[in-house]
Formats: structure tokens, sequence, C-alpha cells
């Protein structure tokens, strides 16, 4: 019996110094890996080479599983072997579904996959591997949730906003269960915002309502409560911003205001939560601030406050340069082409055409570096140079970008305004496209029992009451238009004057040239001789700021970008020989 015990001592201390010599030389290896992954710069091959070199010992399951799962991430995120990439995470996720206890590696493979399958445009192979990870998940609450809102994006990319909001509702009801407010505020939000975009607008009033009420009860990390109350109030700006009601939005505004502002002084509290569900950053504090300005930017927009645009536009481009020197967050891209698609319309607005012009064509930059990108802000970005077009007077091209526009978009109210803008141009263009413009102008509103006087009449009083300047300068001069054609001058004088004022404050390039013009007839009808000279040099100093930006924005390389129509955004421009387009209508 002796001999028999002494026997197996000696046997289990060989099994020991086996298991401390494989544990030795797998800790070397992956030492090694690591090292070089975090070198300046990453000499990724040696990674490689190191996590390769585990495999020739014939490592166990787990660490197996381990091994794959580090190979597929770094070939994923640091080389374009996609292919070997998907074998190494394939092979981590097949195997770590035999090993119990092992669901970090398990879920982590799952994630990482169906991200590689949708980088490789193959989604219906992502979808079935989602929904078996989050099926299998259900004891695990951080990666249970985490897989729901990586489906749930899955299905927003792909427009399929209805199963999105079914798997964010689920996702609701889940954290719930499991005692997490915070995380199921933040599937409770993004289900908001999806149902904004959808315009199911009855289902977002009580939703919102819902979501107040939780982030205000939830007591927890001091950065993660603040970033619940940025996401809600973004989704309130924008909410009422889509209405129009610019006014009503400002008590909003101001607290999402001072909200990042609190954000900003707090420090990130390194304790973790001790519910792994609300393991969760809705986004970084940096991307928070972005956004915040982004939102304002769009406020001061509609408002007509366009100083205040360029003021927040400017800040909000310098943060975002900083921010990319050192993140490649795609949601980046996606702000600063929101950003320019504003501040282009502000310039087109204020008659600065070649900025305009040079900034659609940094749009076109961003649009070449992301083919996701690219397809989302297409329509967008062929109207912005549908406009462009008409404020140099080129109206072929300019019904050729909203032609095309109007073929790239389905969404509801950018199809109203392209229509609309292309209506315009075929007033402008006269009786050849008079059965277009009929046609067009029954799509936008096919009741015409009611006198245009009337409409511009309701208009005014609306963009009166929510502080829209633009929309009430607009009116007012239209307004003031139409009564001096009907010989009515005093009216006319009380509508042009307001107007001008207004434009002068925006500042409204178009309306004051228009306002100017107006207000020299008048004075000249009414025989003011003084005031209508006051005005005609107004006038003339409007059309001669007008030329000199038309001939400087037709004379750049970036002028040609309105032939394009088709495909991907041109690389690179020829330059002009001069301007090619009449000028007589601008002045």
């Amino acid at each position: 019996m002796a001999a028999q015990a002494a026997a197996a001592a000696q046997a289990a201390a060989a099994q020991a110094a086996q298991a401390e010599a494989a544990e030795s030389w797998y800790l070397a290896l992956l030492g090694f890996a690591e090292h070089f992954r975090t070198s300046s710069p990453p000499k990724i091959r040696l990674c490689v080479h190191c996590l390769q070199a585990v495999f020739p010992f014939k490592p166990p399951q787990r660490i197996e599983a381990r091994t794959h799962l580090q190979l597929g991430s770094v070939l994923y995120h640091h080389t374009k072997n996609s292919e070997q990439a998907r074998s190494h995470l394939e092979k981590a996720w097949l195997i770590s579904q035999q090993i119990p206890q092992f669901e970090d590696v398990k879920f982590e493979a799952a994630s990482l996959l169906s991200e590689l399958y949708c980088q490789e445009n193959s989604v219906d192979a992502a979808k079935p591997l989602l929904r078996k990870a989050i099926q299998i998940s259900q004891q695990t609450p951080y990666w249970h949730c985490r897989l729901l809102f990586q489906l749930a994006q899955l299905h927003t990319l792909e427009k399929d906003l209805v199963s999105a909001c079914d798997l964010l509702g689920v996702g609701a009801e889940y954290a719930r269960v499991v005692g997490s407010e915070y995380t199921r505020a933040l599937f409770l939000l993004s289900k908001g915002m999806l149902l904004l975009m959808e315009r199911k607008l009855q289902e977002v009033h009580p939703l919102l309502t819902l979501c107040g009420q939780i982030v205000e009860n939830w007591q927890g990390n001091p950065i993660q409560k603040e970033s619940l109350r940025v996401f809600f109030l973004v989704l309130q700006v924008t909410h009422y911003l889509d209405a129009g009601q610019v006014k009503s939005v400002k008590p909003c505004l101001k607290q999402l205001q001072q909200c990042i502002q609190t954000i900003s002084t707090l420090h990130d509290d390194e304790i973790l939560p001790s519910n792994p569900a609300d393991l969760f950053h809705w986004l970084p504090k940096e991307h928070m601030c972005v956004l915040v300005y982004l939102v304002t930017v769009m406020h001061s927009m509609q408002a007509g406050y366009l100083e205040k645009a360029q003021k927040y536009t400017d800040k909000a481009l310098m943060q975002l340069e900083k921010l990319k020197m050192l993140d490649c967050s795609p949601i980046l891209s996606s702000f600063q082409v929101i950003l320019l698609e504003h501040i282009i319309m502000c310039r087109l607005v204020t008659g600065h055409k070649a900025t305009a012009l040079q900034e659609i064509s940094q749009v076109c930059q961003l649009c070449q570096q992301s083919p996701r990108l690219f397809s989302n802000h297409a329509a967008q970005l062929h109207t912005l140079l549908g406009l462009y077009c008409v404020s140099v007077n080129c109206m072929d091209n300019a019904e050729a970008q909203f032609t095309t526009a109007l073929r790239l978009t389905n969404h509801q109210e950018l199809w109203a305004f392209i229509v609309t803008n292309l209506a315009s141009v075929y007033i402008r263009e006269g009786n050849r496209h008079q059965e277009v413009l009929y046609s067009l102008l029954e799509r936008i509103n096919p009741d015409h029992s009611f006198p245009v006087r009337r409409f511009l009449r309701e208009t005014l009083k609306m963009s009166n009451a929510e502080d829209l300047n633009r929309l009430t300068a607009c009116s007012l001069v239209l307004l003031g238009h139409i009564f001096y054609v009907l010989g009515n001058h005093r009216e006319s004088n009380n509508m042009v004057v307001p107007a001008m004022q207004l434009a002068s404050k925006i500042p409204d390039m178009s309306v004051q040239l228009w306002s100017s013009a107006l207000l020299r007839d008048l004075n000249k009808a009414c025989g003011n001789a003084m005031d209508a000279h006051e005005a005609a040099q107004m006038h003339q100093n409007f059309s001669q700021q007008l030329l000199q930006d038309h001939i400087e924005a037709c004379s750049l390389p970036e002028h040609n970008l309105i032939t394009w129509t088709d495909g991907p955004p041109p690389v690179q421009f020829q330059a002009q020989n001069g301007p090619n387009t009449s000028l007589a209508s601008l002045l």
C-alpha cells in the first residue's frame, strides 16, 4: 500500500509539473503576443506567430478556444485577412459551445463573428448566429443584453425598424426582470429613437414619459445617470424640432446644454457596477458633447440664427478633428457629415456659395471613405448640389440633381423638401415644364380649395408663434410682393419693411435682395425719391456681393460636381475655365 501511495504521489507530482510547464509556455507565448500587439507601431505579424505557436502543443480545449478567439480578434481588427479571421472565430465559437462555464469566450466569439459576417455582407449568416447566442445567454445578463442590442442594430441597418423595436422591447423587459433599471432605460430610449424615425408619434409620447420617470428615479453612477438624461433630452429636442416647434423646445435644449456641462465636470468612476447588466455606456462624454453641439446647430438653423449655427458648427468640427486623431468610430464621420450638411445650407442662405461648394466637396470625400455613409447621405448630397445649382442659376443641373435625390430617398420629409424645390425650378423655367409642375403641385398638396393669401397668412401665423425667422421673412416678402402687384402699396410696405429687418438679422441674402428691390419700386411708386435711392443702393450692394461670389464659385474645380448624378462621388475635379452660367436672374 505504501508503494502504491508513493507511486500515486509521484504520478500526481509529475502531472502537476506538466500542468505548470504547460501553463508557463502558454503564458510566455501569450506575453510575447501581447507585447508585440501593444508595441508602437504594433507588430501584428509577430503577435500572430506567437498565438499560432500555441496549437502545436495540443493545448486543452479552453486554451485552444481562447487562442482561436484572440487570433480572430487580432486578424479582424488589425489586418485585411478576413478569411483567416473568420476561420479562427468560427472555431472559437464551435469549441467554446462544448465547454461549460466559458461564457465570455463563447459570446465574444459570437459577437465578433457576426460583426465580421456583416462586414462581408453575409447578414443572413449573422442573424441566426446572434439568435442562437441570445437564446443560450439568458443566464449571463451582460452578454444577453449586449447581443440583443447587436441584433437590433443589425435590423436597424437593414431598415427593418419593426424587428429592431421588438428586440429592444424584449431587452427592456429582460433588464427589468434582472433588476437593471439603467439598461432598461437604454433599451427603451433606443426604441424611442427608432419610433421617432418611423414617425410613430402616438407610441413615442408614453414611452418618453416612462423613460423620463426611470431616468429621474434611478440612483447610480453620476456619469451613467447624466448620460441617460442626455439621451432622453436629445430625443425630446429632436422630436420638437421635427415638428417645427423651435420656440417650445427652448427649455429642453437649455436643460440639455446644462446637462452636458455637468457631465464634462464629472470624473469617470472606475468602480464597476454590482449588476453585470449595467456594464454599458450609451456614448463617450466627448461624443455626447459633439452631439449636443449638433442638436444646437439644428435648432439655430431652424430658428434662423445663422451666425449662432456657424459658431457652434465651428466648435463641433474642431472637437471632431481632435477626436478623429485618436478615435476611428464611424459615428464621428456621421456627425461630421450632418454638421457639414447644415452649414452648407447656412452658407447658401447667407450668400457664400463658393464656401458651400467646397464644403459639399468635403462631404463627398468623407462619403468616398465609407460606402455605408454614402448610402445614408447620397440623397442629401444631391439635394445640396441641387440647391447650389439653383443659387448659381444652373437650372438644368438643378433639375437633374433633385431628380437623382428623389430616386435615392424614401424619407417623407426629405422627399417633400426635394419636390418643393424641384417645383420652384420648374416655375423659374417658365412654360416648358407646366404639365410636370402641375403634377408635382398635386402631389405636394392635393387640396386647392384655399386661396394662396390665406395659406401665406396661416404660414405667417405659425412661423411667428414658433419664432421661425426665415419662414416669417419669406412669408412677409412674398405677401409684400403680392400686395405690391395688386397696387396695395401701404399693405405691401407693412410686409416688406419687417421682412428686410428680419432678413438682415438672419442674415438671408436672397430675401434681402428681394426686399430691397421691392422697397426701391414701392418708394418710386409712392414718390419717395430719397428712400427709393437708398433702397436702390442697398440692392446694388447685395447684387455686387452675390455676383462676386457667383464668379468665384463657378471658377472652382469643384463646380464640376453639378454634372455628377450617378454612382459614388467623383474623386478628382478638373479646373473650370470660368463661369458658364447666366447671371441675369440673380440681379
